[in-house]
């Protein structure tokens, strides 16, 4: 009996991966403050991805011979559909993801499994499942992203003939097309589309072969390694390769940037959805009700996607913060990284799966639209450029036509209002054609520069996106 608890000992101290050298048990408080199982694993797969490709890299070096081999990966398979299905056994004792897998593995073939971690240190192997489960969910999240493009080119494609009043300074500037307003967004989301792939290129690099820091004595092929786990390079310098963070730093700012773009176009719905602007109203399904106030429709999806971009700031942080300060190579601080950007990841893809319906299910107030457009004095600048192709100075034109803005406001009207006499009276320069000039649509379609409203320009933005879309696809099936 006493035998059999030395063996069950001496078994549980290899799964510790460390226990040789200490004559005492770590204590019951270091074990759950060390312990990282509920947090990493959900890098079960993309551990047993790299295992079953070190188990390759020690076939060619002759560690492992091809039956040893075989049994190594005939037990990894049998472990990843156990996960798959949901029958893998999890035990709260593991230290992490990577031990469970391990143990299990000895349990299927024996003392076998005791060769794989052969030149493989815990530093390579965790980084190596780390950077495999992030290069499948930049995948996924620029997929979301490219869907949420393609929700904005329909609509913008069904509002084309819409116009709204645009805004700096949350004041009426100048008359848009409703669609180039929603394409702006739509810019901003191909521009974190290109973040993304920057973070995915600098993530596909394969450290395994670095060891603890200093390298393998053992002749693995890693180049062979790279392309079965279909990363684009290996890396350059062991001590690099286990102490870099760097990608899950590009990809946490590319995060942070989208979920700030989301943020503004958060605001804009909030605003919009006001009683006091009533430009647009979100679906029922994707809004709430008041505990006390019978009326209320609130935009909380918004609010809540406006509220949560600081968690996913917060992610960025947490791993600029961690890294500032540590010295080469690896040091325990980074095992807090993985649950940094599992929770930017998570929250990322939640928000683009609800506002690609949200997207979808908006309705605008075409009614509500045409009334704001004859507040503000949205056609002033139009004065101007009208008096600068009449020959006057843009300064000068400029002056006058806040003269003129100045006389409508305290007549209480628009000055897109006023009639030809008005005009005349503060210039010689008019002509009874400016009040043809005085129109939304005139001034939306005179802006005909590539990338301004005009319609024309908002058709050829339409095209282009959709072109550029198709072409990030195809990128993604490349990858």
């Amino acid at each position: 009996m006493k035998n059999d608890k030395n063996k069950k000992h001496n078994r549980d101290n290899v799964f510790k991966l460390w226990g040789g050298r200490f004559e005492q048990e770590p204590a019951d408080v270091v074990t759950r403050f060390t312990h990282s199982l509920l947090s990493d694993a959900r890098l079960a797969l993309y551990d047993i991805k790299g295992s079953v490709a070190q188990a390759e890299g020690l076939l060619h070096t002759g560690i492992l011979d091809p039956s040893e081999y075989k049994r190594t990966k005939d037990g990894l398979r049998k472990i990843e559909l156990e996960i798959i299905t949901g029958r893998f056994a999890f035990d709260r004792q593991d230290e992490d993801i990577h031990t469970a897998i391990e143990k299990r593995l000895y349990s299927l073939i024996g003392d076998v499994a005791y060769k794989l971690h052969t030149g493989r240190s815990r530093n390579d192997q965790v980084v190596t499942a780390f950077r495999l489960y992030l290069l499948d969910e930049i995948k996924h999240i620029i997929t979301g992203l490219l869907h949420i493009q393609s929700v904005l080119c329909l609509r913008a494609s069904k509002y084309l003939g819409i116009s709204i009043p645009g805004f700096t300074h949350t004041q009426h500037a100048q008359p848009v097309l409703l669609s180039h307003h929603l394409l702006a967004y739509a810019e901003m989301f191909g521009r974190d589309i290109e973040r993304l792939y920057h973070a995915y290129y600098s993530t596909s690099v394969m450290p395994l072969g670095s060891g603890a820091l200093a390298g393998t004595p053992y002749n693995i092929d890693r180049e062979a390694m790279a392309k079965l786990l279909k990363l684009k390079e290996i890396s350059n310098n062991s001590i690099d390769a286990v102490s870099d963070r760097d990608f899950a730093i590009d990809t946490a700012y590319a995060l942070s940037v989208l979920m700030m773009h989301f943020s503004r176009f958060s605001e804009e719905l909030i605003l919009w959805s006001t009683s006091e602007f009533g430009f647009v109203s979100l679906p029922d399904s994707l809004t709430t009700g008041s505990s006390i106030m019978p009326q209320k429709k609130n935009p909380d999806v918004a609010e809540l996607t406006r509220g949560r971009t600081g968690k996913v700031y917060g992610s960025l942080f947490n791993l600029l913060t961690m890294m500032k300060g540590l010295p080469l190579s690896y040091n325990r601080d980074m095992q807090e990284d993985k649950p940094a950007v599992f929770d930017a990841v998570d929250t990322v893809k939640m928000v683009l799966e609800v506002w690609a319906v949200m997207i979808d299910g908006m309705v605008f107030d075409t009614k509500r639209l045409n009334e704001s457009l004859v507040q503000g004095n949205l056609l002033a600048t139009d004065i101007a450029d009208y008096l600068v192709r009449q020959g006057m100075p843009f300064r000068k034109a400029h002056e006058l036509t806040g003269k003129i803005v100045l006389y409508a406001i305290k007549k209480g009207v628009d000055v897109s209002s006023l009639d030809y006499e008005e005009f005349r009276a503060f210039s010689p320069l008019f002509n009874p054609d400016i009040t043809r000039i005085l129109d939304i649509k005139t001034s939306i379609n005179s802006r005909a520069v590539h990338g301004g409203t005009a319609e024309k320009q908002v058709k050829n933005a339409i095209e282009m996106l959709e072109k550029k879309i198709k072409r990030y696809e195809d990128l993604l099936k490349r990858l």
